[in-house]
Parts: C-alpha cells; sequence; structure tokens
C-alpha cells in the first residue's frame, strides 16, 4: 500500500466520542520507523503505559504536531467536520516532499501528498499508533486540568466521556460550558 517515501507521517484522533472539551489531534512524522512492542493502539495500553510511551515518543519522533479542536467549532461545523480540519492542518504542518500519510479512517481529501485512511490503521502502522498514543495522553492532561478546576461532572475519571455517572452529573448540575452543544445526552434511566 505504502510506497518507498522519504518520511511516513501517521495521523490519529481521541475524543469524538467525548460529549466535553476538545477532540485532539495528533500527527507524527518518521523517516525511520523505530521498532517497540510497546507502541500500538492507545486503547490497548493503560494511562500509565500511554504516559511511558508517550515519554519515548517525544525521544524518537523527529517531529510531531498536536492539534486541539474545541466545542465551539464542533458545535459549528459537526465532529466528523471538525475532526478533518484538525487533521488537514496537523499533516499541512509536518508535509514536506516526498511524504505519505496514513490516517486511521478519515478520508481528508486532496493535500498533494499520498493519504492512506485504511480501517484500523492505529493497530495496524507504527505511525499512526504513535500518533493515537500522543494524542491520547495530550487530552487526557488537558481533561485533568479542566477536572482540577471544577469535577462536578467527574471528568478526572470519564475524561468527557458518556458514563452514567457523567450523565447523572449533566442531570444533576446541567451542561458546563465546555460541553458539546450539538451532543445529545441521553437521559439516565431510573
Amino acid at each position: 500500500m505504502l510506497r518507498r517515501s522519504a518520511a511516513i507521517i501517521g495521523v490519529d484522533e481521541v475524543g469524538r466520542g467525548s460529549l466535553v472539551g476538545p477532540v485532539v489531534v495528533c500527527a507524527a512524522r518518521f523517516e525511520r520507523i523505530p521498532r517497540s512492542a510497546r507502541v500500538r493502539d492507545s486503547k490497548l495500553l493503560t494511562a500509565r503505559q500511554r504516559r511511558e510511551v508517550a515519554l519515548w515518543l517525544r525521544q524518537v519522533c523527529p517531529a510531531w504536531v498536536v492539534v486541539e479542536v474545541w466545542q465551539e467549532t464542533i458545535d459549528r461545523l459537526n465532529i466528523l467536520e471538525a475532526t478533518r480540519l484538525a487533521m488537514t492542518a496537523a499533516v499541512r504542518a509536518l508535509a514536506a516532499p516526498d511524504t505519505e500519510v496514513v490516517v486511521d479512517q478519515v478520508t481528508l481529501g486532496d493535500l498533494g501528498l499520498p493519504v492512506h485512511s485504511p480501517v484500523r490503521a492505529d493497530r495496524d502502522y507504527f505511525t499512526v499508533a504513535a500518533a493515537s498514543i500522543l494524542a491520547k495522553v495530550h487530552r487526557d492532561r488537558v481533561l485533568a486540568e479542566l477536572a482540577a478546576d471544577d469535577d462536578r461532572w467527574d471528568w478526572s475519571r470519564n475524561m468527557g466521556y458518556g458514563t452514567v455517572e457523567h450523565r447523572r452529573a449533566v442531570e444533576r448540575w446541567g451542561r458546563s460550558y465546555l460541553h458539546r452543544q450539538s451532543f445529545r445526552v441521553s437521559r439516565v434511566l431510573p
């Protein structure tokens, strides 16, 4: 699928299904792919493992960028278009001649570079797995900081996702200014 390029940019996102805050995209550019069995889809790692691997990736990855798109833009565009916007910006920040892009399942359109968007790229491509880890660690840190200011919605544990506890907190406290207004928060069953 990939041709022999000078560099490969892996792109992934985290937070698309969250009810709160940003969708975070990371693009990670590698000229040579280092080998590590610890680098795999961020969803397959514990929080501690992700933090440890992210530290290593920051040392071995020659270039990466993180782009946040917050709830105002998500509500205005929709989650898929907001994700595409962030992914496009991230790729453009790292793009160079003779670069290929691998993105997990999202079609980006013409960027002037070969772009591949296979299903499960975060499991099958080192560069995308690396991007998924860096994005997840970044977003978790953002949500932890938000929770430190006001954790009525239990963001320190649910990272903004629609857990039963989070939905109960929304029923009790209402939505915060950080909640995505375009996302429906299902009522909690009695």
